[in-house]
């Protein structure tokens, strides 16, 4: 017989796993092709029409981790509360981790981008463009550890038989 809230927690993990690898690929993606297209540092510009052309929040974002990542986190928090051992500390670290980043996500990223999509190209602009630019590194090792943890997570739960 299927242990149902075993099979529930292996595919909550499962796709935690691999929302956060899309997600940590994509933002890594974003910082280094996308981003340069919308910001000129060292020139100065910032180019809302590109940003808004680009529509990333809208074309992707929204359908990987606005919803999904946030979905699976919180579903991850309860699941890796009810482990136990090795996957129990993984799995929670993922979480723990991809919570902080949603926190920062909701808080300061997304408010930030839908101002600076109307702003014009000016040196405030650009300055708030350059710090969404390197806070954004935050994100990408947020990401980066909640992605290792949870591989770790699911190679102790793969480990332990139960999956």
């Amino acid at each position: 017989m299927i242990n149902l809230k075993h099979s529930v927690a292996a595919t909550v993990l499962w796709l935690f796993v691999v929302v956060l690898g899309i997600a940590f690929g994509a933002g890594l993606y974003e910082h280094r092709v996308s981003l340069p297209r919308w910001l000129d540092p060292l020139g100065g510009h910032w180019s809302a029409q590109a940003a808004r052309q680009d529509n990333v929040g809208l074309r992707f974002w929204a359908f990987v981790t606005t919803g999904p990542l946030t979905l699976l986190t919180l579903a991850s928090l309860y699941f890796a509360s009810q482990a136990t051992g090795a996957l129990r500390v993984w799995w929670l670290g993922a979480a723990l981790a991809a919570l902080a980043d949603r926190l920062l996500t909701f808080s300061y990223f997304i408010p930030t981008m839908v101002r600076l999509l109307e702003a014009p190209d000016n040196a405030a602009a650009v300055e708030t463009a350059v710090t969404w630019a390197r806070m954004n590194h935050l994100r990408h090792v947020l990401s980066a550890g909640a992605w290792f943890s949870a591989l770790q997570a699911l190679s102790w739960l793969r480990w332990k038989g139960g999956a």
